[in-house]
């Protein structure tokens, strides 16, 4: 296996990053706004908030990334902004899924029909440079600081494969409206996985260990609300879950969260510690369900920090 080449396991027409959990959604909003209280924005819990991403640099396992430049907030004291590799470069653990059949323009897919337009999925890496993301999300949302680089694995487990993983969904309170509630709500218990090698490192040091299933909005509820309007999705489009982060510290899905916002250091187990990537590192994620004598496994999200562009 390690002398096969991987490449692209179809051509992504669109990509679409949703932000499900709310684990990670009450993390980011308590380290920018100050407070659980009003950590969720009031529409969190309505709708599976999602932002249409950049398909042309979704790359397959094993590509570099490399740091991306851009424009971040104005140094202390100062009124214009910097422009400058990012210093604050992050992952984001997610899962993503691959649409197979795709619905017409204007003929919405139902949230108990969602299913069976969803042919597999793939574990997600959605970069982030949190430093120029900061500067450029209002009034819009992510740009640059998002559009860099998108790391998948190479195999797509199909929902089949899947079927002996079923868990039930979170509950969600308030119920949802009714074109996103479920007859059968249903979700994967899927365990995942982060690591990051250092460079000149030989073994990875596991930061994080998180699951699917904590997941509010379920994969069916995200499609739906997709094509609720009358979009359309197409055979090959990717829906990517957001980051995935569980209730404790150890199951966090990104840096950001970790190293509170880069005020804290997250120990590496075989040495060294970090709040955010440096040029060099590797971030490994993977994720195996393991089954009554044999195991499902997605692969490997593998991808490796280079440094800036010098123009």
């Amino acid at each position: 296996m390690n002398q096969v080449t991987m490449v692209m396991p179809a051509v992504i027409g669109d990509y679409t990053d949703f932000f499900s959990s709310k684990e990670h959604a009450v993390n980011c909003g308590t380290i920018f706004r100050g407070g659980k209280e009003d950590a969720l924005p009031p529409n969190w819990v309505h709708v599976p908030i999602g932002y249409h991403g950049r398909a042309s640099s979704v790359v397959i396992s094993g590509t570099d990334i490399r740091r991306p430049r851009g424009q971040t907030s104005p140094p202390p004291g100062e009124n214009a902004p910097e422009f400058k590799p990012s210093a604050l470069l992050d992952f984001e653990l997610e899962m993503a899924a691959f649409v197979g059949p795709g619905n017409e323009l204007g003929k919405p897919v139902s949230v108990d029909e969602a299913a069976d337009h969803i042919f597999g999925f793939v574990i997600m890496n959605d970069w982030s440079a949190r430093d120029i993301q900061k500067w450029e999300y209002v009034p819009l949302g992510p740009f640059l600081g998002k559009s860099f680089g998108t790391t998948i694995s190479p195999w797509i487990v199909t929902m089949e494969a899947l079927d002996p993983f079923i868990c039930d969904a979170p509950e969600q309170d308030p119920p949802a409206l009714q074109y996103l509630t479920e007859k059968n709500r249903f979700t994967y218990d899927i365990p995942m996985q982060v690591a990051i090698r250092p460079k000149g490192e030989s073994k990875a040091s596991v930061i994080s260990n998180t699951n699917f299933k904590y997941l509010y909005w379920t994969v069916c509820q995200q499609l739906a609300h997709h094509t609720v309007n009358g979009c359309n999705l197409n055979t090959g489009d990717l829906l990517a879950s957001g980051t995935i982060s569980g209730p404790s510290f150890g199951s966090l899905g990104s840096l950001l969260e970790m190293s509170v916002a880069g005020s804290r250091e997250v120990k590496l187990e075989h040495g060294g510690v970090r709040r955010f990537l440096k040029d060099g590192d590797e971030v490994v994620m993977s994720a195996v369900c393991e089954g009554d004598g044999f195991n499902v496994g997605f692969g490997e999200c593998r991808g490796k920090v280079i440094p800036a562009f010098n123009s």
